[in-house]
């Protein structure tokens, strides 16, 4: 009986050693290889650079493609929201341009007949105050104006996401690790005189 049970805990050992050196293999396939005392991860895969060029086109071609090219994922509501409230102004004035648009060519042509069911109830006051044709005409060309304003925030913003997006990029390979040290050591300066310097360790 112990004989047995011996046997069948040496065949369960070797089977066991067995899988754990597959497993070690397949570790070693996927770039882990094992030694007493630790763990060496080598990295046996050439990885993507990472490209300022693509986070530029991307951020280019839609607003916050960059930025979560760049995992830079709390930056996207940001974009959004810079470039869509411009772009909410803009069709909200384009509407009030249309509205006094139409309410100034009724005053000019002297249509007045039938206002009430043509023209935005904000607008009716000039309809009923005379000479009030110049005014309206005013609010108008300032619709106009945010118009022109909201498109080019829009495009100031858009701009500033690629730009964002490029400059992340290009940082996205910057040493930031704890080797960066600034220390001040003595040293001689030229004709043996003592003095102080600065040196950055990388």
């Amino acid at each position: 009986m112990t004989r047995i049970f011996l046997t069948i805990f040496f065949i369960s050992a070797f089977t066991t050693n067995t899988l754990s050196q597959d497993k070690d293999s397949t570790a070693l396939q996927d770039t882990t290889l094992r030694l007493i005392g630790g763990t060496i991860k080598v990295d046996t895969v050439q990885r993507e650079k990472h490209s300022p060029r693509k986070a530029a086109i991307r951020s280019a071609i839609l607003p916050g493609w960059g930025q979560f090219y760049n995992k830079k994922y709390w930056k996207i509501p940001i974009v959004y929201t810079a470039i869509g409230i411009p772009t909410y102004l803009f069709f909200d004035n384009k509407n009030w341009y249309n509205k006094t648009r139409t309410a100034a060519r009724m005053i000019a042509l002297t249509d007045t007949i039938g206002f009430r069911e043509r023209v935005d109830k904000r607008l009716h006051i000039f309809f009923t105050t005379p000479n009030s044709i110049g005014a309206l005409l005013n609010y108008r060309n300032e619709f106009r104006r945010d118009m022109d304003y909201s498109v080019l925030f829009v495009l100031l913003f858009w701009g500033l996401n690629v730009i964002d997006a490029t400059v992340d990029a290009h940082l996205k390979g910057f040493d930031v690790g704890d080797d960066l040290s600034l220390k001040i050591k003595p040293t001689i300066i030229t004709g043996n005189t003592p003095g102080i310097s600065l040196v950055l360790s990388f």
